[in-house]
């Protein structure tokens, strides 16, 4: 299933480098790539299309898994780092950096991204604190926290320069518009890294799964494991965010979809889903530049018109748990 799902998010990702406003056929899309065929063709394959490609990618992989380890850390099927305000924390770094810096490069953004969230994270996780975390107080605590972080974010677009304002805001809404290399090399490192962490750490998750108390009988270290993957979850999320901007849902359904295809043990669940969320933001990406030329509509606007109504199904399944 991990293969199969691996060829599919590659051959989305060449179908995507080839739409566009000119059309490159899959072969020389392959041909581009590889620096063959004809001119123009690998100009716009190389420069243009495939780093855009590339991050969304890395960005959807990157929340996914983020995504995964929360609601595995957390049980709960609703629980995601949008959810759980960790997205707004990140967001309301970068959008400082850009509204009230805005010479600074973006290379300050991964940065800044990730010490928003683990500043968010950290203030979730003492207020939460009572002889331990429950994982309920963990979400409604950082409900609130998310919505505190989501108005300064606002409050710094109303009051910064207009044209600043208007950068910031495309970037809240989650998009991949104007990636390079450069953005490419930016996120590669934190995915790279965090993502082989994750995988080293799926078995404490699994362990989490059985209760503390359970977890704790059978070895597990439950707080110490408990924190190591909640900033594993966050490194995740603040890269993806510093990147991609707030993509919508993308941590919230693609463990869902891995979970139904793959099953719960999480040495196969946070590649899945890792695999998935790339999948569903390429294939946004190719959505977003393509059905309103020349428009190009943020890839958050796509994947928030297909997560809200699963939100609104997850709750709705879950209404008597």
């Amino acid at each position: 299933m991990l293969v199969g799902l691996a060829l599919l998010l590659i051959l989305a990702m060449i179908v995507s480098v080839g739409f566009g406003t000119k059309y490159v056929n899959p072969w020389a899309v392959v041909q581009g790539i590889f620096g063959q065929g004809d001119s123009l063709d690998v100009v716009v394959v190389q420069k243009l299309r495939l780093p855009r490609v590339i991050v969304g990618a890395m960005v959807g992989a990157c929340l996914a898994m983020s995504g995964a380890i929360t609601q595995g850390l957390i049980r709960n099927p609703l629980a995601s780092p949008d959810v759980m305000g960790v997205t707004s924390g990140a967001s309301l770094a970068a959008t400082a950096i850009i509204t009230l810096i805005p010479s600074a490069s973006v290379f300050w953004l991964p940065p800044a991204a990730f010490i928003g969230a683990a500043l968010t994270t950290l203030l979730i996780y003492l207020l939460s604190w009572k002889k331990g975390v429950n994982p309920l107080m963990l979400v409604l605590v950082g409900v609130g926290i998310g919505s505190v972080a989501s108005s300064i974010s606002t409050m710094l677009l109303v009051t910064g320069p207009t044209d600043v304002a208007q950068k910031a805001f495309n970037w809240l809404l989650g998009s991949v518009y104007g990636s390079s290399w450069k953005h490419v090399n930016m996120i590669l490192p934190w995915f790279a890294v965090l993502g082989c962490l994750s995988l080293v750490f799926a078995r404490r998750i699994n362990m989490l799964q059985l209760g503390d108390d359970l977890a704790a009988g059978a070895g597990s270290s439950v707080e110490r494991d408990r924190t190591l993957l909640i900033f594993t979850a966050v490194g995740l999320a603040g890269a993806g965010i510093s990147v991609g901007g707030a993509i919508g849902f993308i941590a919230l359904l693609s463990p869902h979809i891995a979970r139904k295809l793959i099953g719960s043990s999480y040495g196969s669940l946070l590649p899945a889903s890792g695999l998935c969320g790339a999948f569903i933001v390429v294939l946004a990406d190719v959505l977003a530049r393509n059905l309103f030329t020349p428009l190009d509509i943020p890839v958050g606007v796509f994947t928030s018109a297909v997560g809200a109504p699963f939100f609104i199904y997850l709750l709705w399944r879950n209404r008597s748990t």
